[in-house]
């Protein structure tokens, strides 16, 4: 990476397993597609005190050569499943591969075109 990572922590004091979960998702991001140029990810920690929501949130802003940008900023609403941060940050690295995938898809011109005319003959016997 061009840049180094920045991992920052919002309502909580950082915690090395999930940076280091981080960290591992970010080495898998780099092998699937070779090279980012930077990268930031913010976890939304929920605050205990207020009990407003007890989800966690991941946004994670990555950039890849040619100045492509993917930006994963999902907010979890009533998934119960987020009150895991483990699971948040899995959830929110395979969105990001997702992306990732699909916009080199269209970089490489790999896009499928469903309006594509097909031209058919038809094999008659001969008579």
């Amino acid at each position: 990476m061009e840049t180094p990572v920045r991992i920052s922590f919002q309502g909580s004091t950082p915690s090395e397993a999930l940076t280091n979960l981080i960290s591992e998702h970010l080495d898998a991001l780099e092998r699937l597609h070779g090279r980012l140029t930077s990268c930031q990810v913010v976890v939304q920690v929920p605050d205990r005190h207020h009990r407003t929501s007890n989800l966690y949130s991941i946004n994670i802003h990555l950039v890849l050569p040619g100045n492509i940008d993917i930006n994963v900023d999902h907010t979890p609403q009533a998934d119960s499943r987020f009150a895991d941060p483990v699971f948040a940050v899995n959830d929110a690295f395979r969105r990001a591969k997702r992306l990732i995938k699909e916009k080199t898809r269209k970089q490489r011109g790999e896009v499928k075109n469903l309006h594509e005319r097909v031209e058919r003959t038809l094999d008659r016997p001969p008579s």
